[in-house]
């Protein structure tokens, strides 16, 4: 069985190379549109934007990005 899927969801980036998926619940959070996917950003990481001290060093973090990913199920 062999299916795919094509999704949004969250990457959260830092200045350093540090880039991975936001995961809520110890799952990959997933999102049907990109406007779902934003407002969700908004809502929970909203404040970086506004925090100078977070986006210099020592943290450099960066507002998270909405990625279109596909989600492939494959039965091992």
């Amino acid at each position: 069985m062999r299916d795919s899927t094509i999704r949004w969801a969250l990457r959260w980036r830092s200045k350093n190379d540090t880039e991975y998926i936001i995961f809520e619940n110890c799952l990959p959070k997933f999102f049907l549109t990109r406007k779902a996917a934003r407002h969700y950003a908004n809502e929970k990481y909203g404040y970086i934007k506004t925090r100078k001290d977070l986006r210099q060093e020592p943290h450099w973090w960066r507002f998270p990005r909405a990625i279109k990913v596909r989600i492939k199920i494959e039965q091992l």
